[in-house]
C-alpha cells in the first residue's frame, strides 16, 4: 500500500451524459476495450433502463501514466441507458454465467423521430442492440482507478 500522492488530489470520476447521437464517439472512445462479467448487465424493462457495469481502460490517462512511467489502469464504470424499449443480444451465451466479455464500440442508428438502435459490438462477432425513444444515457466513474491487470494498453494490431 502506498500513500495517496498530491497529484491525486485533481482526479475526479468521469461523469458523462449524452442527450443526442453526436455525444455518442466520444463515450465510445472512452469505453472502448471496457471488460465486464455478462452477469453485470441487467435491463429493467419497467423502469425502461438497461444498466451495465464495466472495467473501462482509462484511455484519457495514458499520456499522463506513459508521461510518469507508471502503470496503465482501468476503473469500474456504470454505463446507464434510459428510455429503452427493447434490448436484444446476439453472437453471446447469455446461459453462461462465466463468460467475459469486451466491448469494442458503440454505434448509434437513428430511426423516426428521434428513436434509434445502440449497438454495443463485442469482441467475437457478439452485439447488444438496444432499441431507445432518444437517446439518452451517462458514464459514470464509480470506482477509484486501479492498475489495468494486464499492465498493458489493449492492442488491435
Amino acid at each position: 500500500m502506498t500513500d495517496a500522492r498530491y497529484e491525486d488530489g485533481d482526479e475526479v470520476p468521469l461523469r458523462l451524459i449524452a442527450a443526442e447521437a453526436a455525444d455518442l464517439p466520444v463515450m465510445a472512445a472512452l469505453l472502448q476495450d471496457a471488460v465486464f462479467p455478462i452477469t453485470e448487465m441487467r435491463f429493467d424493462p419497467k423502469a425502461r433502463r438497461f444498466a451495465l457495469l464495466v472495467n473501462r481502460f482509462r484511455w484519457e490517462d495514458c499520456p499522463a501514466a506513459e508521461a510518469a512511467k507508471r502503470p496503465y489502469e482501468r476503473v469500474r464504470s456504470l454505463l446507464v441507458v434510459e428510455d429503452v424499449l427493447r434490448v436484444r443480444t446476439s453472437g453471446i451465451d447469455r446461459t453462461d454465467k462465466d463468460t467475459i466479455l469486451s466491448l469494442l464500440t458503440l454505434d448509434f442508428a437513428p430511426g423516426a423521430d428521434g428513436m434509434g438502435t445502440m449497438t454495443l459490438t463485442l469482441a467475437g462477432d457478439g452485439a447488444i442492440a438496444i432499441e431507445v425513444e432518444a437517446v439518452n444515457l451517462r458514464l459514470d466513474d464509480v470506482t477509484r482507478p486501479y492498475v489495468a491487470p494486464s499492465g498493458k494498453m489493449p492492442d488491435h494490431g
